[in-house]
């Protein structure tokens, strides 16, 4: 059975100092809506002693009072509450007061003694919801401002890999899990040391929420900076711990983090760590993963050490980091299971022909489907390989008019 939804009683505040004409008011007011509750004020000044703006939800406001003439009165009550929904009451000789209160901020006007209660009361109604139309199209405004300005920010944070003078070439794919978010807990980056090495590395926060996003996009800086200012490679995970440990907003927040490390002198080999996260996979007719040891998570103890391992690379490799948004998404062929590694194995030699360009966004679409909805976990992925001459490598905004770069696809 369906319940009538009880109405709340508007409540308007008449500020008239002539008796006659409040009698008047209230009488018609009464006359169409018995329940709407009328406050009086003989001034403005009083009203606004007495703060009888507030809760009330509209204002007749007669513009000849003791104390303001004219559209001062209006000026002041608007100054005082910009959204209040305010009616004008004029006299017979002043109608075009009216209309000047009206492209002053008044929602309407009334001209004394032309007006019955229907039309007070539809004037009234009208001023309300015509108010309450303009605040909700304000905030709504506001909230596409301010989504705007955050989605730029964000957009900001995301990395554009400083690999230009290297044979490596990167791309990559970021989706937030957040709604009307882009950035999330995970980081990815790639960065050519001062020492001619590249480096590359993908992380994910633990957690979900804004304050993760603003740790990863930290420790993603964080971690580039190091990069640059030449620190040793067996130093960098140490380091960005610190970082961690320092700006992280809960003690028990650790980060899990997948770092390679690529020597001009040794392109056919990589250095790969791993802080609790999955380890990266080499593309090619038969991918595989690298399983080095997996250390704990960043965060968790202070004296903890990263082992390495080198990885040899055949000649046009590639290789695939990416965060385990990507692999915890569910397979309905196998109820109650996830992808999980064996499965992007699958998915990466089904798509083997794909371009690497396109393999990236390829791979998180395939996983979608497989899960039959969007995937609820942030998703980064960074796919790098050996497949660029040092000049191709450098931002398209840098290279001679009408080259592009060279690309391969795994064979």
């Amino acid at each position: 059975m369906s319940r009538t939804v009880p109405t709340v009683p508007l409540r308007v505040l008449l500020v008239e100092d002539d008796p006659g004409d409040v009698f008047l008011v209230r009488e018609l007011l009464a006359e169409i809506d018995p329940d709407l509750q009328l406050i009086v004020a003989g001034s403005l000044t009083e009203a606004l002693d007495r703060r009888l703006l507030a809760g009330c939800d509209c204002v007749l406001l007669d513009l000849n009072l003791p104390t303001t003439r004219g559209l001062d009165g209006l000026g002041i009550l608007l100054g005082v509450d910009p959204t209040a929904a305010v009616c004008v009451l004029t006299g017979l000789d002043d109608e075009h007061l009216g209309v000047e209160a009206v492209a002053s901020g008044a929602q309407d006007y009334l001209v004394k003694g032309k007006v019955d209660g229907e039309v007070l009361i539809r004037s009234v109604r009208y001023a309300v919801e015509r108010r309450r139309a303009e605040s909700s199209l304000l905030r709504l405004r506001e909230e596409q401002l301010a989504a705007a300005e955050s989605a730029r920010l964000e957009r900001g944070l995301l990395p554009s890999p400083l690999l230009a003078g290297s044979p490596v070439r990167a791309r990559s794919f970021y989706r937030a899990g957040r709604a009307r978010s882009v950035i999330g807990g995970d980081f990815y980056d790639a960065v050519l040391g001062p020492s001619g090495v590249v480096h590359a590395i993908v992380g994910d926060v633990c957690g979900h929420g804004p304050d993760e996003a603003a740790l990863g996009a930290l420790l993603r800086v964080s971690w580039r900076a190091l990069v640059l200012a030449g620190v040793d490679e067996p130093q960098l995970l140490p380091k960005l711990q610190q970082v961690l440990v320092s700006e992280r907003h809960e003690r028990g927040l650790f980060t899990t983090v997948c770092s390679v490390s690529i020597r001009p002198d040794q392109p056919g080999e990589v250095l790969v760590r791993l802080a609790g996260h999955p380890p990266p996979i080499v593309l090619g007719p038969a991918p595989r993963t690298i399983a080095p040891t997996v250390g704990l998570p960043l965060g968790i103890t202070p004296d903890t050490k990263w082992e390495s391992l080198r990885v040899p690379l055949e000649p046009g490799w590639s290789l695939l980091l990416y965060t385990d948004g990507l692999i915890e998404g569910r397979i309905p062929r196998r109820p109650g299971q996830r992808l999980w590694e064996e499965g992007l194995l699958e998915l990466l030699g089904e798509e083997r022909a794909v371009d690497l360009e396109e393999l990236p966004a390829r791979l998180v679409e395939r996983a979608q489907t497989l899960n039959g909805g969007p995937l609820l976990d942030d998703v980064a992925i960074l796919l790098l390989s050996m497949d660029a001459a040092p000049t191709d490598a450098a931002p398209a905004d840098l290279l001679p008019a009408g080259r592009l770069p060279t690309l391969t696809s795994p064979s």
